[in-house]
């Protein structure tokens, strides 16, 4: 665990990994706050507003029994469990059990539509799932396509044919069950990346996973725990983000968490919760974080302690705000599903410097190398990557050799994102490497050009591409989404793409800028622009 130190090199220098040969997460997470003593391990928020209270005892017990469940119905270790459910109790309990019977769980985003379901249930191999009815009926057109598929677990309390009632089930199991040995190095998760380019991988986590994300949660939540906390984020469970940054990483350390299930977020509605539950510590996406902005939401009531944010970078802008409305900065972090976590920042430990990711977490070694795995001199434009080993890297993609092997290059894993390491050690993210656009000579990350679209005061939301140009290779295009009382114009876009052209450069402004209603994105908030260059 990090201490609070006086300075990041401090902390960075004398850091050191202390992973233990034998580890599971439902003991690390849950059992051993299960002492008798009732601990608040969950708020869960229903639409209604109703909250309701659990402790790390009935959790820890919900769980057991249904590792009984999965055991009574044939289920062994190694197999595969997914877990389609959205933030509710039933979620950790699911992966718990997993956890406990030395299973491999399988998170997966409620909004998954049938062909998106199908290939991950497919691919992985699942036997057993547990949802709800939403989910129960996208099953039902699918199911006859998944032969490995056993066993369905539906949370609503329905009955239907060819499924089991989940709650059902726990009741009339034992709450007894002896939790397997695992070590450290043994499957525990398969998370599939976000599918940004291509079919998505399934990236195979061992338990020692949660551990690996512990430096950069403690860093950028401002040292963890301290008395009081209470941590909230409107991500799915689902994504690496939500299950292992938020969930579990708190309640290793004992932190309770509050769920809810909402259609859609609500800036206002999440600082009324945020006031009346006294929630100290969240990870609100970027996009969440532009939303609240355009509401332009106030509570007098919001005490926040920590504000984490990631998937892309703020700007200045954004930054300004988050300090001027929450009083406090919120800190950015970097990392990928394959290897999360590696880069992050905390203004109490160094300056926050708009734009940049901030510095390498402590425990990781994070370099710019050119796609050999050479090291880049400091200044140059090369991808990001993590020197191995280190604990929060995946095992391998699941089933999927030749995907794992193009991975890394050397000593290090490529996160396939391009960026720079500025003489203080910042790191600065560009772009995905297949983001780059090449035009008239020039190659252009759209990273800078969207931050600078955003301190337009008629920009609520931007995309950046390049098309095909038969002259230039590639035009640069803005895909825009306005904030309210600003309506699309032909003057509009030529005052934007002069705005660009004077704060960045003539090369860089776009020359094409279309605005739309919303823009494409995976379910963890992040432009698909592979869908915006299709559509030209």
């Amino acid at each position: 665990m990090l201490t609070e130190a006086s300075s990041y090199d401090e902390l960075y220098r004398n850091f050191r990994w202390d992973i233990p040969a034998r580890f599971n997460m439902a003991t690390a997470c849950c059992d051993r706050y299960a002492d008798g003593t009732n601990r608040l391990a969950l708020i869960y928020v229903d639409d209604d507003g109703v909250a309701t209270r659990t402790s790390f005892d009935e959790v820890a017990e919900m769980s057991r029994r249904f590792a009984n469940v999965l055991k009574a119905d044939g289920l062994v270790r190694g197999d595969r469990v997914a877990v389609f459910l959205s933030q509710s109790l039933e979620l950790p309990i699911a992966h718990l059990a997993a956890f406990r019977s030395g299973m491999i769980s399988i998170p997966l985003f409620a909004l998954f539509g049938e062909d998106a379901l199908e290939f991950r249930l497919a691919n992985s191999g699942a036997r057993a799932i547990i949802t709800d009815e939403s989910g129960w009926e996208k099953l039902t057109k699918i199911r006859d396509r998944l032969p490995y598929l056993q066993d369905i677990y539906i949370t609503s309390g329905a009955v239907h044919a060819g499924a089991k009632p989940f709650w059902t089930s726990i009741e009339t199991e034992s709450d007894e069950f002896a939790t397997v040995e695992t070590s450290a190095d043994d499957p525990a998760l398969i998370i599939y990346t976000s599918g940004t380019t291509g079919n998505p991988k399934g990236a195979l986590h061992a338990h020692r996973v949660v551990l690996g994300h512990l430096p950069n949660v403690e860093m950028c939540h401002n040292f963890l725990p301290r008395p009081g906390d209470l941590m909230w984020t409107p991500a799915d469970w689902a994504w690496i983000g939500g299950l292992i940054n938020a969930l579990f990483a708190f309640w290793y350390h004992g932190i309770p968490l509050v769920g809810h299930r909402a259609r859609k977020f609500e800036p206002q509605a999440a600082m009324g919760m945020m006031a009346d539950l006294g929630i100290r510590n969240v990870f609100l996406p970027p996009t969440a974080l532009k939303l609240m902005r355009i509401a332009d939401v106030k509570h007098p009531g919001v005490k926040l302690r920590s504000i984490f944010t990631g998937g892309e970078s703020l700007g200045g802008e954004l930054l300004g705000w988050v300090r001027e409305t929450f009083g406090i900065d919120a800190h950015e972090v970097f990392g990928q599903t394959e290897c999360n976590l590696v880069i992050g920042s905390n203004s109490n430990l160094f300056p926050i410097r708009p734009g940049s990711m901030g510095k390498a977490t402590p425990g990781f070694d994070v370099r710019i190398v050119n796609d050999q795995g050479e090291e880049l001199p400091r200044g140059s434009r090369g991808i990001i990557s993590v020197r191995q080993p280190c604990p929060c890297t995946m095992i391998e993609y699941w089933r999927n050799p030749e995907g794992t092997a193009k991975k890394y290059a050397g000593e290090f894993l490529l996160t396939g994102d391009l960026g720079v390491q500025d003489a203080d050690g910042y790191f600065w993210y560009v772009s995905r490497e297949d983001d780059v656009i090449t035009t008239a000579g020039y190659r252009v990350g759209p990273s800078e050009i969207e931050h600078t679209l955003m301190k337009h005061p008629a920009v609520a939301m931007s995309a950046v591409v390049g098309i095909p140009d038969p002259v230039r290779t590639e035009s640069i295009k803005a895909w825009i989404v306005l904030r309210p009382g600003f309506a699309p114009s032909d003057t509009l876009a030529r005052e934007i793409q002069e705005f660009v052209k004077v704060q960045l450069a003539a090369h860089e402004y776009p020359r094409f800028v279309q605005f739309v209603e919303s823009l494409p994105m995976t379910a963890t908030g992040k432009v698909l622009r592979r869908e915006l260059r299709a559509l030209g």
